[in-house]
């Protein structure tokens, strides 16, 4: 592979075109998904397994690295199919494997050690304690969570020896990747199997203690801008980081192409000393591939204002100017960018009522002439093809978008459609040519290709043109056509040796040969004779070992009010997830005084310089913690607190669940994930006693670091200034089809949005029962402490066999679902009612 002397610019591939666009701008490593499943972008095109030996032979013939995307949760049912993929995976030659599931991690390790594993930003690691989890796993380089900001990254890389990748360019998802529920919650489909619905792109309507709130144009208040940090490439570089990452699997092979030639400037320049300045064309340049507006997202820290304006979600472009007025089917128009004849617009407009109009222009008149070229500036006037656009829907001041330019794509397609190499592989070649001896050259290039090759026949001395340094940088150089490119090359010449033009041609196309092939065969890689997942499943404790006694009905709080309400129906096992954490110095008083053990949960992210509130909640001295990330997993259990896992660490295998225990979990809840079958599927792989199952809920869908309180309640900009309106109000988001979702911030200001339904699994709990199951949780939301001890009892109940599962549901107007994603007996949904 290319020699890099800069951190490494990675590039997105959905498809063979994206690759090649990637390869010929400068990429020096591209990620991509495989068709089969188990990636994040289960929409992009993708590759079959079959295209992995191809593909990565053009890969490392170019001096490019090709990692494979496994980021997604696996199932029970499939560790058999996903322990073959790796295998072809590891076969092909693959650099390394990006995985989000903490089992996968180990099903990879085990199948191949000398496969380079990369945590997916889906694991949701955003510190260095939680990386120090993820090196005992065997992870060697971690995409940070994009919520991190540059000091943040810069602390991470003081704490760990693992390689540190971020993204640095490409749409923003609002909430944490890996803990958004919110497409499956409302739709059925699953963002940590690659099925997110973009449910953050929509319109919302905030509702504030019980009223509406007028806030104008702003409706997409869960939709950032996209990321651009061309700008902070010498920032990051200095913070520390190897990898920089371009989103867009999903995107065009000319955004591929486009951004990716960007960056590897940016990167070039930085590192050769000189600043990063990007003009304002070639900012448009990049914007027009695709923009929702330029930000530097959260590297800079919070800014929830700037991050979200909210103004619309929709891909936009840039801005090309403003209408000053119509005359007849023209559009007379102020520009700010320039307009050919061809161009994409899109006039101002709300897109969801569906006020917006777009179209390509027809004429461009600049001062009264028809012109064929880009106007860059002034006053024209465009026209379109009859009922394009109705005019009349126009008004002076209305901005207008210039969302494409055909010959900017043209240009971009040039760049990697052609059947030559535009990017080469530098080359340096060494060669002896002495009378008497043959001639000898060895190469190597910046792909890490070699050559060692000699003449058949030994040199003779010359009567008249002797060997040159320049004639064999002539001959030797004649690489067109092939990927290659002489940079250097050193020759030690001795007695005057003639060597024959044909000579040094055989010569030149062996050389050629043997660096093609010297790359072409994948390494060897140790791969484990056996089924590793068949050895794993059975160091596995036997699946006989079953709880014993009567189930155990657990209860989480989130005021004291409720912890009360619950303790007074005599509850034995209680948790408190307060917003305000110092109410635990009386929620752990009260569960002791009713005798009842009582749990805290930990914040579901933590973040450098946040380790205090594990420090906070350890001094309340509970019975024990509910732990949602890595390093609170090991900060508690390195002090002997016992710990139950939570649904934030996406347990949905029997490999991920020992992991947990192994790691000091007495207990695991079993991922959100799951439906009804992967659930009883996950139960009977292991002890039931190891898990703790859900059964009442309002789905948690966003968990994100943006602050709706903060962004749309307060005149601030983060929580250093916003005045903590989540203190005071309570606030709903009300989506298009009238659900109004409860938003809660929690101690680190993140906002979590709960789904307005209730859903409950009670149908499934007879078979969890006759499985094994004993523990049961029930989560209340903003349960008002009267109505507690009936949803308690109709529990108690199920569980005494005393009612029947569907007959809870009803009576609580509660969904009948397990998990986020419909299984096969559970009602079906129409996942476009919302999306």
């Amino acid at each position: 592979m290319n020699d890099l002397s800069g951190p490494e610019l990675l590039a997105p591939a959905g498809d063979w075109d994206c690759a090649r666009a990637a390869i010929e701008n400068g990429a020096d490593a591209i990620y991509f998904g495989l068709d089969c499943g188990f990636n994040a972008r289960a929409r992009a095109a993708n590759f079959a397994p079959a295209d992995l030996p191809p593909l990565i032979e053009l890969l490392h013939r170019r001096g490019v690295r090709g990692y494979v995307t496994l980021n997604t949760l696996a199932f029970s049912s499939e560790l058999l199919q996903l322990e073959e993929v790796v295998r072809q995976v590891a076969s092909a030659g693959t650099d390394a494997v990006l995985v989000q599931d903490l089992g996968v991690a180990r099903l990879v390790r085990a199948v191949c050690p000398n496969l380079d594993i990369h945590a997916s930003t889906q694991m949701t690691l955003t510190s260095g304690e939680c990386l120090a989890v993820a090196a005992e796993l065997g992870v060697r380089r971690v995409v940070l969570a994009r919520e991190l900001s540059l000091a943040e990254i810069a602390r991470i890389r003081r704490q760990t020896e693992l390689e540190l990748e971020v993204f640095v360019h490409g749409a923003l998802c609002v909430a944490y990747s890996g803990q958004c529920l919110t497409s499956e919650s409302l739709g059925g489909r699953s963002a940590n199997r690659g099925q997110c619905a973009q449910a953050c792109r929509l319109p919302y309507e905030l509702v504030c203690d019980g009223r509406d709130v007028d806030l104008g144009p702003v409706r997409y208040l869960l939709s950032p801008q996209d990321l651009a940090a061309y700008d902070l490439v010498p920032d990051l570089i200095a913070a520390g980081v190897e990898g920089f990452k371009i989103e867009g699997r999903l995107k065009t092979p000319e955004y591929v192409a486009n951004i990716t030639r960007h960056y590897r400037r940016a990167i070039d320049e930085a590192c050769a000393g000189r600043p990063v300045h990007f003009a304002a064309d070639e900012v448009r340049e990049m914007e027009l591939s695709f923009s929702r507006g330029f930000s530097p997202g959260w590297l800079h820290g919070c800014d929830h204002k700037m991050l979200v304006p909210g103004l619309s979600s929709a891909k936009r472009g840039v801005l090309l100017g403003q209408v000053e007025r119509v005359r007849g089917e023209r559009v007379v128009v102020r520009l700010a960018a320039p307009v050919a004849p061809g161009d994409g617009v899109v006039f101002e407009g709300d897109r969801a009522a569906g006020q917006e109009q777009g179209g390509r222009v027809y004429h461009v008149r600049s001062q009264g002439r028809l012109v064929t070229e880009p106007v860059v500036d002034g006053t024209v006037e465009l026209s379109f093809e009859r009922s394009a656009i109705d005019v009349e829907r126009l008004s002076p001041g209305q901005q207008i978008w210039k969302t494409d330019d055909p010959r900017l794509t043209q240009r971009l397609r040039k760049s990697f459609a052609g059947p030559d190499p535009r990017r080469r592989v530098a080359l340096r070649l060494e060669v002896e040519a002495a009378v008497g001896q043959p001639l000898r050259i060895r190469g190597r290039a910046g792909s890490g290709a070699t050559c060692e090759l000699a003449s058949a026949e030994p040199l003779v001395a010359a009567n008249k043109h002797p060997l040159t340094d320049e004639l064999l940088r002539q001959q030797l150089g004649r690489l067109g056509g092939t990927v290659y490119e002489l940079t250097g090359l050193e020759a030690r010449l001795e007695g005057g040796p003639m060597v024959p033009l044909s000579v040094l041609g055989k010569l030149r196309h062996e050389l050629v040969r043997q660096l093609d092939a010297s790359v072409a065969s994948p390494p060897r890689r140790r791969l484990a004779p056996s089924s590793v997942v068949a050895d794993l499943r059975a160091a596995l404790p036997s699946d006989g070992a079953t709880s014993g006694g009567p189930p155990s009905l657990h209860v989480l709080c989130r005021s004291l009010d409720q912890l009360q309400a619950v303790l007074d129906c005599g509850v034995a096992s209680v948790l408190a997830d307060f917003q305000d954490i110092r109410q635990y110095r009386r929620a752990v008083p009260l569960a002791r005084r009713a005798a009842a053990s009582i749990l805290l949960a930990t914040p579901r992210i933590q973040k450098p310089a946040e380790l205090g509130i594990f420090h906070a909640l350890h001094r309340h001295a509970a019975d024990g913690i509910l732990v949602r990330n890595l390093a609170g997993l090991r900060f508690f259990t390195s002090l002997g607190v016992p710990v139950v896992a939570d649904y934030s660490l996406n347990a949905a295998n029997e490999l991920t669940v020992d992991y947990l225990r192994r790691s000091g979990a007495g207990r695991v809840t079993a991922s959100y994930d799951l439906n009804r079958e992967q659930l009883l599927d996950l139960v009977a792989s292991v002890p039931p006693a190891w898990l703790e199952v859900v059964i009442h809920q309002h789905m948690p869908m966003f968990h994100m670091e943006h602050c709706v309180f903060c962004a749309v309640l307060s005149p601030g900009t983060n929580k250093t200034n916003c005045g903590r309106p989540c203190d005071e109000h309570l606030v709903e988001l009300r989506d298009r089809i009238g659900m109004q979702h409860p938003l809660k911030a929690d101690v680190g200001c993140r906002n979590t949005l709960y789904n307005a339904t209730a859903q409950s699994a009670a149908e499934v709990v007879p078979a969890l029962l006759e499985r094994g199951v004993r523990n049961f949780r029930l989560e209340l939301l903003d349960d008002a402490p009267p109505a507690v001890p009936a949803t308690i009892q109709l529990y108690r109940d199920l569980l005494a066999g005393r009612v029947r599962g569907k007959e809870v549901w009803k009576r609580l107007q509660a969904s009948n679902r397990v998990g986020v994603t419909r299984g096969t007996l559970e009602e079906r949904r129409d996942p476009l009612a919302l999306l």
